[in-house]
């Protein structure tokens, strides 16, 4: 079967690959597949099944935990890709912060963490954050890695060129997975959402966590990789532009200084900003849209953790057919399309 899939982001390129794992002849079309203008180059690569998006859409939480399952073997079949799994310590600074923080820990099912407790494990936290949980079952992994290993696995596969009318793909299938693309192309509702996200670099070591916290009503996250890195992210704004503001790299600063002083010391290497595909009700489109043509797209924050479910889903539905019941709740129809 030929297979053309439009777009080479992470949720692209993962599809074609498992495609071509299982004989389909792909074709992956991407405009700047030497570019970095995906989502997935600004994401921090947080795999974080129990986060807020269970609260917004709960049927998304069986799908977001049974693509985290997936996520070892998924790593280990692509090489080094950064992944590891020393948990994330989930933590907050002021009496509201505990109080916005702790839905999320209650959720989980979280053991509750004093102050001193979270320092005995992450020694650089400030002295003033007052409780914190653990979530052991947490990952992280570079999607830049992932998306570099991605394209050695598609090696000749992938085509730069801008494709604006899915008839010019001559094949007997296509996969829109176009990010915020995905909306001309379909007429499905995507909407880009802007994110701006920091990188810093020190001396490796300062963390060994994902560090997920509030500090003063501002939420941050800190990713910190083995060579020293340590992405601070992320804003989340209704807004299609490309400027990194002042007000975006304060709140991230601001906070990520607040709970971890040592940063200071570390210099600021990149300021980054992309747009999630975002859905009306923040929860991915995976499935058929008519005959022929499947869509993989509209992942908001969870394109990262949701890549190996939904090219397993796609690959699924494209080649036989049928797929799991799982993606029953994320088909192109609740938005009134076929």
């Amino acid at each position: 079967m030929r297979v053309g899939v439009v777009g080479g982001g992470i949720i692209g390129l993962a599809v074609g690959a498992e495609l071509r794992h299982r004989g389909a002849d792909v074709t992956v079309y991407d405009p700047a597949p030497a570019g970095a203008g995906g989502a997935w180059h600004v994401a921090a690569g947080m795999l974080a099944p129990g986060g807020e998006s269970v609260f917004e859409f709960p049927q998304l939480e069986p799908l977001l935990e049974a693509s985290n399952a997936l996520w070892p073997e998924f790593a280990a079949s692509l090489g080094d890709v950064g992944y590891d799994d020393a948990g994330t310590l989930g933590v907050a600074l002021t009496a509201d912060d505990v109080t916005e923080m702790a839905r999320e820990w209650k959720h989980q099912k979280l053991s509750p963490l004093t102050g001193s407790q979270l320092r005995d494990r992450e020694p650089a936290l400030s002295p003033r954050i007052r409780a914190g949980a653990f979530a052991a079952t947490e990952r992280q992994v570079d999607p830049r890695r992932v998306v570099s290993a991605l394209r050695t696995v598609l090696a000749g596969r992938v085509v730069a060129r801008h494709v604006s009318d899915l008839s010019e793909i001559d094949a007997d299938a296509i996969v829109v997975a176009a990010g915020c693309g995905t909306e001309a192309l379909t007429g499905l509702p995507i909407r880009p959402i802007k994110g701006q996200v920091l990188r810093l670099r020190g001396e490796p070591g300062l963390l060994t966590h994902v560090i997920d916290g509030a500090a003063d009503g501002r939420h941050v996250y800190l990713v910190p990789r083995a060579d020293g890195e340590i992405v601070v992210g992320a804003t989340q704004e209704e807004r299609t532009d490309h400027r990194p503001t002042a007000g975006g790299v304060h709140d991230l600063l601001r906070a990520a200084l607040d709970l971890v002083p040592g940063l200071a010391e570390h210099e600021l290497t990149e300021i980054t900003v992309g747009h999630r595909p975002g859905t009306p009700d923040n929860a991915p489109i995976i499935g058929r849209l008519r005959d022929g043509v499947f869509v993989a797209a509209g992942h908001h924050r969870n394109g990262v953790l949701l890549t190996p479910i939904t090219a397993k889903l796609v690959a699924d539905l494209v080649l036989t057919g049928t797929t799991d019941t799982i993606a029953d709740d994320f088909t192109p129809g609740r938005f009134g399309c076929a």
